[in-house]
């Protein structure tokens, strides 16, 4: 949040505030992402994850195939939940099953998997047109069909796929053996909960659908943002508190900053300079610095190759923790475990996503 407020402030000295400030700011995706917090962090005090998290154990005989589950969660969830959504959902999550292992096997486990769910959400959400927002925006201004994005993007997603279950494998190997069954040590960390407030459940529940027919555009943001307001000012107001406002922050900064940038004549002429047929590696490197999403705003004022683009902002997502705002989501989550933790994730997130775009990039010349 420092970084991206540092960023915004000084791009005012270039482009001096006024009425177009407020055009930058994407208000639903501030809104929704608002409500989605709200909503999980209201499930999470209801306990739902601390169930979900011991049914999912009980179903699986070893570790190995929680692991799986919850990064192919991620992976195909964000498609139709947007890869923000599925990371607010199930990151959680990971890290109360993580805490159920053995010690030295949660320890091992803890970074890697909320790197994995969050390479498996930003390159699961590619695959269509609803998975994230610059997918969206793009396939709409390009006219295409989604049949014609799906069919764009399907080796690439498709590969990821490949990739991440040859990960999981590898790290399952590396990973520490414990003595006894380790299922029964996983499960013995549970307590026992009280009974679930039903009308908390439900209520939630339906917010939580509402939101995702937000995220398919079908009716406004206004809608849950007002529900979920009310909702929590009338029955649960001391969640609202929990959410993490410092992220909205960031969010705020990032696009103000973003939206300077596209102001300064500059760096306009350096855009029109460099893009001519060179629009994929452009979003890619673009996107490291600015987030895919902003990149594909600014980016798609300068050439009519949308195809180019969308395949270089997916891309893009992967690389620097910014490169994907989606990621920043998972890395809040990890500096709230552990702020110590927070280098040794950056490490790990950082390499694992160089690994997966060198991989993305080989496909795409191969396919060009």
């Amino acid at each position: 949040m420092s970084i991206a407020v540092i960023l915004a402030l000084l791009s005012m000295f270039w482009v001096r505030p006024d009425k177009a400030y407020f055009t930058y700011i994407d208000f639903r995706t501030l809104g929704l992402l608002f409500c989605l917090m709200a909503i999980v962090t209201g499930l999470k005090a209801v306990g739902v994850f601390d169930i979900l998290a011991k049914k999912l154990l009980m179903g699986t005989s070893e570790t190995v195939g929680v692991i799986r589950l919850l990064v192919l969660l991620c992976f195909f969830l964000s498609m139709v939940i947007t890869n923000d959504v599925a990371l607010i959902t199930f990151v959680p999550l990971a890290l109360i099953i993580v805490h159920k292992l053995p010690k030295e096997l949660g320890n091992y486990w803890l970074l890697k998997i909320v790197a994995m769910q969050t390479i498996a959400a930003n390159l699961g959400s590619m695959l269509t047109p609803i998975g994230n927002p610059q997918n969206l925006y793009l396939y709409a201004r390009a006219g295409m069909s989604a049949a014609e994005l799906i069919t764009l993007m399907l080796p690439y997603s498709a590969t990821a796929l490949i990739l991440l279950l040859i990960w999981i494998q590898v790290a399952a190997a590396k990973a520490p053996h414990v003595c006894g069954s380790e299922k029964d040590k996983t499960l013995l960390g549970f307590s026992d909960r009280k009974e679930l407030n039903m009308e908390y459940l439900a209520a939630y529940l339906i917010l939580f659908t509402i939101c995702l027919l937000t995220v398919a555009r079908i009716i406004p943001y206004q809608i849950p943002l007002v529900l979920v307001l009310i909702y929590m000012l009338l029955r649960n107001r001391e969640n609202i508190s929990r959410v993490d406002y410092s992220l909205l922050a960031t969010f705020i900064a990032l696009f103000i900053f973003i939206g300077n940038l596209g102001r300064i004549p500059q760096f306009s002429s350096f855009l029109e300079r460099i893009m001519a047929g060179r629009e994929t590696l452009t979003a890619v490197l673009a996107s490291q610095i600015m987030s895919n999403v902003p990149a594909a705003l600014l980016l798609s004022g300068f050439t009519d190759n949308y195809r180019a683009l969308i395949v270089g902002t997916n891309i893009g997502g992967l690389g620097t923790l910014i490169a994907s705002m989606a990621s920043l989501i998972s890395f809040k989550y990890i500096a709230k475990e552990n702020r110590n933790l927070r280098g040794k994730y950056l490490g790990i997130f950082t390499a694992s996503n160089i690994i997966f775009m060198i991989f993305m990039l080989i496909l795409y010349f191969f396919l060009r």
